[in-house]
């Protein structure tokens, strides 16, 4: 799977979405070991989604993700659990994480969200003006 133009049954798409968690209270929470599994959790969601983590990297206090994910998919549920997985397996793994967050949340309830395509806008813009008008 790849950023590529794919076919699904009945569509042709490219899909791309960049994502950005920050932690509770924007706390620094997450060290490298932390964003390393981070990373592998990720992936295998984004699997079960029939979906691909393209990109990922993330400081102590927030993650950015690129993923490409299929039309079927809704992305506020991609989002939740890729969210809610993520917090629950990391704060079981790293009991750590609950000096610096309470009442068992590891990430801010909002979240950025920006589409990314091969083109920009204005491009597609001036595609769409320039098709024919049908004839009459």
């Amino acid at each position: 799977m790849s950023s590529q133009i794919r076919t699904g049954r009945h569509c042709v798409y490219s899909l791309q979405v960049h994502l950005v968690f920050i932690t509770k209270y924007r706390r620094n929470v997450l060290t490298k070991e932390m964003l390393d599994r981070l990373r592998q959790i990720y992936q295998e969601l984004s699997q079960s989604f029939d979906a691909e983590l393209l990109e990922f990297n993330g400081e102590d206090d927030h993650v950015h993700l690129l993923i490409s994910y299929p039309p079927k998919t809704c992305l506020s549920t991609l989002v939740n659990n890729l969210k809610g997985v993520s917090s629950r397996l990391l704060r079981k793994e790293f009991p750590v994480i609950k000096k610096y967050l309470w009442k068992g949340r590891l990430w801010s309830r909002s979240y950025y969200a920006g589409s990314c395509g091969g083109t920009t806008l204005d491009v597609v813009k001036t595609y769409i003006e320039n098709q024919q008008t049908p004839k009459s």
